[in-house]
């Protein structure tokens, strides 16, 4: 009988602590669901970049080929996304947001491995065209996507927290700013940032940004800048690219929210022709490409020089607005993060006209954490991703007060979060399928 005994006590404990239990399955679907999104995460950058280049050098080849070109891939990508993957347009995260609600019934569609491959193949072929999106919001969307099913592959439990780490780690991972992913998990993606999310957050941005350390080594998004403002200055440049930023990043949420749900005929009468619409929007984007040479894709490399002080037309951040936008509207899977980005150094190099006198890179970060700040109204998540992407801790300071002013200007200008807003349509169709299924027997 003892011996019967012994082997049951060690059976339960190998069942409560063994490789099977359900602490260990958590682990292992945290560990290699943060590791696999790592490398998607860095195999997305490559191709993203891969497919900018190859679209610059076709215009290198014929200038005006992007006016015959992205008019028809706008078109094409949006008409095959509405016909094969509906859930998968736009930016990703509104779709992650949604998701929480219902993270197990958004395995279907929002978070379907059909959703994320797609967005994936989909927003590599917009950055084909020339189209102003970035990956930064796809990734989210794909990430999550990635840690659902590890975690329904160790058969653990898909909970909000799930959607929530895997967003986080995919912020971290795009642009290699963990503490970005974190605050990014706390302001946008979690409505309550519950205790039990907080060590699956941390855990699964962290090994997502080791793997991205261990394969791309470790590097400096737009380049380290270690220029600062002195006291005297800030005081006179915060406010103003405060108000700015908040003012002109408000006005682009208003616009795309407008385009996005808004009931007025007009609106809804070009929402009910996506395919028209996209073609329009590809040749806005490509007209004002083939003038400028310079609003093609993220426009990464003229953010990059404006931070490091080099001069820019002074027309680059309103028209890189216009070709964000008309992307933003057409439906394309991509998103705004970078576009939004090389925005606010376009904002932030008018800016200096102003401040003559001032170093140019703190004025255009400055002007960037504005827009960025007026277009996803998360603060906390623009200073953060703004001193890691450039290594500009001694202006934390300065952003986060920018980032503040910002803030609050954009809200008078439009009172809904854009990301929120998005997610209300998606949080609509989940809801309309659920009334229409038929009941369970």
């Amino acid at each position: 009988m003892r011996r019967h005994g012994r082997i049951d006590r060690a059976l339960i404990l190998a069942r409560r602590h063994g490789p099977t239990a359900p602490v260990w399955r958590k682990r292992a679907a945290i560990l290699s669901g943060a590791v696999a999104l790592g490398l998607v995460a860095l195999l997305f950058a490559k191709a993203a970049d891969w497919a900018s280049d190859q679209f610059l050098h076709l215009v290198h080849l014929a200038w005006w080929a992007p006016l015959i070109v992205t008019p028809a891939v706008f078109a094409g990508l949006v008409w095959l996304t509405r016909r094969v993957a509906p859930d998968a347009r736009g930016s990703g995260i509104p779709q992650i947001m949604a998701a929480r609600f219902d993270p197990e019934g958004a395995m279907r569609s929002l978070a379907s491995a059909k959703t994320a491959a797609f967005k994936f193949v989909v927003t590599i072929g917009a950055l084909f065209a020339g189209a102003s999106v970035g990956r930064e919001g796809p990734t989210v969307q794909i990430s999550a996507t990635i840690m659902a099913y590890a975690h329904k592959l160790f058969r653990v439990p898909i909970r909000a927290s799930v959607m929530v780490a895997g967003g986080a780690a995919g912020v971290a991972a795009a642009f290699n700013t963990p503490l970005a992913g974190v605050t990014f998990a706390i302001e946008e993606l979690a409505a309550a940032y519950e205790q039990r999310m907080t060590l699956l957050v941390m855990t699964a941005v962290l090994i997502s940004g080791m793997v991205g350390l261990g394969l791309n080594g470790d590097y400096v998004y737009f380049g380290a800048m270690g220029t600062t403002l002195p006291l005297a200055k800030s005081i006179l440049v915060i406010p103003v690219a405060g108000v700015a930023g908040g003012l002109t990043g408000g006005l682009f949420s208003r616009a795309m929210l407008a385009f996005s749900i808004s009931e007025r005929k007009w609106l809804v009468a070009i929402r009910r022709r996506p395919v028209l619409t996209a073609a329009v929007a590809g040749l806005i984007v490509a007209e004002i490409g083939c003038l400028t040479g310079l609003t093609w894709g993220t426009s990464y490399e003229p953010a990059r020089l404006m931070i490091a002080g080099a001069d820019a037309p002074g027309w680059f951040g309103p028209a890189k607005f216009v070709t964000t936008l008309a992307t933003a509207v057409s439906g394309l899977p991509g998103g705004i993060f970078a576009p939004s980005l090389a925005t606010g150094a376009g904002l932030g190099d008018l800016l200096r006209w102003f401040f003559p006198a001032t170093a140019a890179g703190p004025v255009v970060l400055l002007g960037m954490a504005g827009y960025f700040t007026g277009v996803v109204r998360a603060p906390l998540t623009a200073v953060v991703i703004l001193s890691e992407a450039t290594a500009s801790h001694g202006l934390l300071l300065p952003l986060l007060a920018t980032a503040i002013i910002a803030d609050w200007v954009a809200g008078f200008v439009c009172e809904e979060r854009l990301y929120h807003g998005l997610s209300h349509a998606f949080m609509a169709k989940r809801n309309e399928e659920k009334q229409d299924a038929p009941p369970s027997q």
